[in-house]
């Protein structure tokens, strides 16, 4: 198979790493608007498989000319693009999928085209990156182990594993992105009701081993498609992991409208958004570097089995790979979308259509293909006999 990576950033640059080392994929397309970067990135790899080209996203014929090239497509541009890029395959009739960042509707808005794919043969699986992605994954994955679902209970964060004060973090994905998730309101499933929290808020505590007592609180865009797919559940919440205290100190930050996209002020006679100054003066303080990074995950889904409640649990604790330096969030995401992106262009997903991962991902398959690549994901299962009156 042929694959198309749109975006040479870092989960870009790793997607087509991990494709290049699979024996399903015969060639990769690695497209950018910044060539020399991404060429440097290949000749470090030392591989003719990969070629890069040139390609703004921006130009719909440019986008067309590349998508083109390949049997699967692989964006990992910013989430503005996606629904232009899914649109883009079924016009060219290849394969896509995209990072997700579940904001603004997009994701409705690309799953809205599922006809329109299955007319020309194509499939589109947004959302397959870690959350939503992975966690969707495996949620469904819990829920298609029972007879029938009550709860799922999603927590996944990146996190330095040597904090520094005062945020105790630091950056490993857009910032941009970050500031979303903290701001917009959080969908969740509450007593067989869905709601709008305030993201930022319900902080409690989650324990994991090397890093003990965690927070974690509700952000927006985690649950994604989960609550059109599992609309009748009693509970359905996601939740972002970080150090103690960390919700806290960027609520202030939003309180005090240094998040808002609307605050601008008049610095020297020019017009600034605060957002944008904040954004760049926080990318200095939080820059990742030669830092050692974690992604923490636990997926808990319960319901019943057979006359039993049952409780399936998943758990993911990756730190940065020391051979290659890539980092624990770019190994998590990249990894899950390359996987798909395998499964789609090899036969092992056959569905057409536009499908959200938890609908269409075989979890078992998924687990295997990410242990193959150093990403372990642990399955627990608590079973205990339901007592009938």
């Amino acid at each position: 198979m042929k694959v198309v990576v749109l975006g040479a950033g870092l989960m870009g640059k790793e997607a087509a790493r991990d494709l290049n080392a699979s024996d399903k994929v015969e060639k990769v397309f690695l497209a950018d608007i910044n060539t020399k970067a991404a060429k440097a990135f290949v000749e470090s790899l030392q591989t003719d498989k990969i070629e890069v080209v040139a390609c703004n996203a921006g130009n719909r014929e440019e986008l067309r000319t590349v998508m083109a090239k390949g049997d699967v497509c692989v964006n990992a541009l910013f989430y503005d693009f996606n629904e232009a890029v899914a649109k883009t395959a079924i016009e060219v009739g290849v394969h896509a999928v995209d990072l997700g960042g579940h904001i603004g509707e997009i994701t409705e808005r690309i799953l809205a085209l599922n006809e329109e794919a299955k007319q020309k043969n194509v499939t589109i699986i947004p959302d397959l990156g870690v959350a939503p992605g992975m966690i969707n994954i495996l949620a469904g994955y819990g829920v298609s182990k029972l007879d029938s679902v009550e709860s799922i209970k999603l927590y996944v964060g990146g996190i330095p594993t040597k904090p520094q004060p005062p945020l105790n973090y630091t950056q490993v994905f857009s910032l941009e992105g970050v500031f979303d998730h903290y701001t917009e309101p959080a969908k969740v499933i509450q007593q067989g009701k869905l709601k709008e929290v305030p993201s930022l808020s319900g902080i409690e505590p989650i324990y994991f081993n090397e890093y003990g007592v965690l927070e974690a609180f509700y952000t927006s865009g985690g649950t994604s498609t989960l609550i059109k797919t599992f609309p009748n559940v009693k509970t359905l919440e996601y939740k972002t992991i970080r150090y103690k205290g960390h919700a806290e100190k960027f609520k202030l930050l939003s309180e005090l409208g240094f998040l808002s996209k609307e605050n601008k002020v008049e610095v020297d006679g020019q017009e600034v958004r605060v957002r944008d100054v904040v954004r760049e003066a926080l990318k200095k303080k939080l820059d990742l570097g030669d830092q050692e990074d974690a992604v923490l995950l636990r997926v808990i889904v319960s319901g019943e089995k057979s006359d039993e409640q049952v409780t399936y649990e998943y758990e993911l604790n990756v730190k940065r790979d020391a051979a290659t330096s890539m980092t624990a969030m770019a190994r998590a995401t990249a990894c899950t979308i390359a996987s798909a992106a395998i499964m789609l262009g090899s036969g092992v997903i056959t569905k057409r259509g536009v499908y959200p991962p938890e609908s269409i991902v075989p979890g078992y398959e998924y687990i295997e293909k990410m242990a193959k690549r150093g990403v372990i994901i642990k399955e627990t299962s608590h079973r205990s006999t339901i007592i009938k009156w």
